[in-house]
């Protein structure tokens, strides 16, 4: 049975209050990581958990001294992080090799930036390659090696720098199935062999069953701003098998926690931070929608219902081959429509759902044009519409107001969201060649027929 190495009581990282805002035009700053207080000890294998676009990436950039908090503090053993880190290395998930430079010569990198003589980082670069399985390659080009060849190089390079802290961000999430399993078995032997000279490892994944897998502690982030809600201990012995009970277990009570609500958590924190109550109180009241498929959401509310009505996410995602990250947009847009209800890990049709289920594609796009009266984008969509001469709008018109209160990407991809739901429910039409968002005349009429418009809901 291997062991993990022997956890240090002195931490190696040390976050203090890190909050990282975004400036935006007009004084609407983007909060994204809110009053983050963390440890890292040496002999720690750390799994960042989150949504996608909870700002892991972000967080880590800052851990490694890539980009600098708004406010708050991060001190490396004791003192404070002004830049680069040269004592931590970072493995992305886009491989980051260059092209032109042979296998070796990408592993050298870094060592030629530290001043080490040729011999020196040529000797260390083979003895990483042969480590990691790549003896042969040296004089190869990126473009002759599979994905999970590269991979184990960005690794290697990674690791010729002898970081006391090496950073992941989502390492094996561009792999196919089978080369990520081997690469996370064979990353994690070379840790609990302690055949690398890193002192702690910090993963960024959105995989729960990967953070359960290989981390011996998961600390996980909400969304919107990022705040830690859980800092959880992973008490499995390695090698851990993923059939045996009690990571079933551990993995589903993991999937209740990343699904469960933090509203009375967050109510409480914001009253204690006046920094980010500031910057909440200077935004306005759009709130993100979020990114479920409608297909999608038909089909897993159909699914439930063949099941009696409930079922356990973590089950869901298992038969369906989605990970959290992706399961999550569909379920949180089922409880937007109240279809379904979430609570503690387990996904319940509520009555309307059940008639939402039985409905025709008619009476389904009745339900959740109805549901789509509470939403405020989708008021504000309807109130331009309505009060324009002609009906319509350009798409750009809304895409700015919504880069007023999310980044750019994020302001499109909002916006594209209520599209395709606004389309499906009849709300308004929209025209992809001329960009244009307008009603038809049926939908101008909607009101003197007995549907009720949503800016007066």
């Amino acid at each position: 049975m291997n062991h993990a190495p022997h956890i240090e009581k002195n931490s190696l990282i040390r976050l203090l209050g890190v909050t990282k805002m975004y400036e935006q035009p007009d004084k609407y700053d983007i909060l994204v990581l809110d009053d983050i207080t963390l440890d890292i000890y040496p002999g720690e294998f750390v799994a960042l958990l989150g949504p996608s676009g909870s700002g892991k990436s972000t967080l880590l950039r800052i851990i490694t001294g890539l980009s600098r908090p708004s406010f708050g503090t991060v001190l490396y053993r004791g003192r404070p992080v002004t830049g680069p880190n040269p004592k931590a290395a970072m493995v992305f998930q886009s491989f980051a090799l260059y092209p032109w430079l042979t296998i070796l010569q990408n592993v050298e990198l870094g060592l030629v930036a530290k001043g080490e003589n040729l011999k020196e980082r040529r000797d260390k670069s083979l003895k990483l390659l042969d480590l990691i399985g790549l003896n042969g390659y040296e004089d190869a080009f990126p473009k002759e090696l599979s994905g999970g060849m590269r991979q184990r190089v960005g690794f290697a390079r990674a690791l010729a720098v002898d970081p006391e802290l090496l950073c992941m961000d989502e390492p094996f999430s561009a792999l196919d199935f089978l080369t990520a399993e081997n690469l996370r078995s064979e990353l994690l032997d070379l840790w609990l062999e302690s055949k690398i000279p890193t002192k702690a490892i910090l993963m960024v994944t959105h995989g729960i069953e990967e953070a359960v897998f290989m981390a011996d502690r998961i600390v996980i982030l909400s969304k919107n701003p990022a705040r830690i809600i859980a800092d959880l201990p992973v008490p499995l012995p390695y090698p851990r098998n993923r059939k045996s009970l009690e990571f079933i277990d551990l993995v589903d009570y993991v999937y209740k926690v990343v699904t469960g609500r933090d509203d009375d958590k967050r109510s409480d924190k914001e009253s204690d931070n006046p920094s980010a109550q500031a910057v909440l109180t200077d935004r306005a009241t759009l709130q993100p929608i979020p990114y479920g498929h409608l297909s999608m959401l038909s089909g897993l509310l159909e699914l439930v219902a063949d099941r009696g009505g409930q079922d356990d996410l973590y089950h869901l995602g298992s038969e369906l081959f989605l990970e959290v990250d992706d399961l999550l947009p569909v379920t949180e847009t089922a409880e937007l429509f109240h279809l379904a209800d979430v609570k503690e890990g387990d996904l319940t049709l509520t009555d309307l759902g059940r008639q939402f289920v039985e409905a025709d594609v008619n009476e389904r796009k009745r339900i959740i044009r109805e549901q789509l009266r509470d939403v405020p984008l989708f008021r504000l969509i309807d109130r331009v519409l309505r009060s324009k001469a002609n009906h319509a709008m350009p798409k750009e018109f809304f895409n700015d107001i919504l880069e007023e209160h999310f980044s750019v990407d994020e302001a499109e991809r909002q916006l594209m969201t209520a599209i395709n739901w606004g389309r499906f429910a009849d709300l308004f039409h929209y025209d992809t060649d001329t960009e244009l968002l307008y009603l038809a005349q049926d939908q101008q009429e909607q009101d003197n027929n007995g549907t009720v418009p949503l800016q007066e809901k």
